[in-house]
């Protein structure tokens, strides 16, 4: 094999482009001493990735080169075997969606989730902040009664146990609300019935989701959003891409910073759904919005 100067350049070669760093990020120790590993996991920080994702992409393309028998700069890893991603069908699964969820409304509270799901906007999630217990269960009461005859699926964001008892579609938990889950957590939470939708924001946390069998993963932010204080970069169009690739198996949900005009370079990614707030929430006329931002998913499925 080359040295891992000479298979460090020949990954930047063909990959530079494509993933192009605001900034290259340090190299993780490790003990893998395989050139072709250390040759990945070097170029993958200089493309950017931080420490974790570097990290899986080089044993993905260590993995991947055991697999095939030689090395190949050319390929991004994105077979889900060389990531040790659950076989298909996954036997740790939770209740499946579908597969395309189309445009995925994520509102402030009940009111909003009813007049998104009346103008036609298939998936609809109630975020809504409170320190409060009892306006939390009623608000998830209340978005439960207004997706009723519209056929809207609802996701309640982050209180799993308050979406079980409204009886709501589904739950969406971020990275730390699912690792906070308890085993026995998980198990109820699976056992309910209810769909779970999982935020990820690279390989690292996309490897973790996938590990509870999720019904969906969200990728993000694709863009900048000051709607949330993000732990990593925008990811851009080129990772989503690569992301859709890896977990293909799964519905995926783009989300972060999309505005009307950016859909069809998200939509050509591979992604069934694209998720906006702002577009909707601050449109002087949501519904027009909604219609516009519909029409959109609609001319490329």
């Amino acid at each position: 094999m080359l040295d891992i100067d000479t298979l460090t350049g020949q990954i930047l070669q063909h990959h530079a482009a494509t993933f192009a760093p605001d900034a290259a990020q340090p190299v993780p120790p490790c003990s893998e001493t395989d050139p072709g590993f250390r040759a990945a996991l070097r170029a993958c920080s200089a493309l950017g990735f931080i420490a974790a994702d570097a990290l899986c992409l080089a044993r993905a393309w260590q993995t991947q080169t055991l697999r095939t028998g030689y090395f190949d700069a050319a390929h991004w890893p994105d077979d889900p075997r060389d990531f040790g991603l659950q076989p298909v069908p996954h036997v740790h699964a939770f209740v499946p969606c579908p597969q395309q969820l189309g445009l995925y409304a994520v509102l402030p509270d009940a009111p909003w989730v009813g007049r998104m799901a009346r103008a036609g906007v298939p998936t609809v999630q109630l975020r809504f902040k409170s320190d409060n217990a009892t306006a939390i269960a009623q608000e998830a009461q209340a978005a439960v009664q207004a997706v009723q005859g519209t056929g809207a699926l609802l996701f309640i964001n982050d209180h799993w146990q308050e979406a079980i008892a409204a009886g709501a579609y589904g739950v969406h938990l971020g990275q730390e609300d699912l690792e906070a889950l308890t085993p026995p957590e998980l198990e109820q939470l699976r056992g309910s019935g209810l769909r779970l939708g999982v935020s990820t924001h690279g390989y690292a946390e996309m490897l973790r989701a996938d590990a509870v069998g999720p019904s969906y993963i969200a990728m993000g932010a694709v863009f900048p959003t000051t709607l949330k204080r993000m732990a990593t970069a925008p990811q851009g169009v080129a990772r989503l891409a690569a992301y859709a690739r890896l977990m293909r198996a799964y519905p995926l949900v783009a989300i972060g910073g999309i505005a009307l005009e950016q859909f069809p370079k998200i939509l050509a990614t591979g992604v069934g759904s694209i998720a906006v707030v702002r577009a909707l929430v601050n449109a002087p006329d949501p519904e027009a919005a909604a219609a516009g931002l519909l029409q959109a998913i609609k001319n490329k499925y």
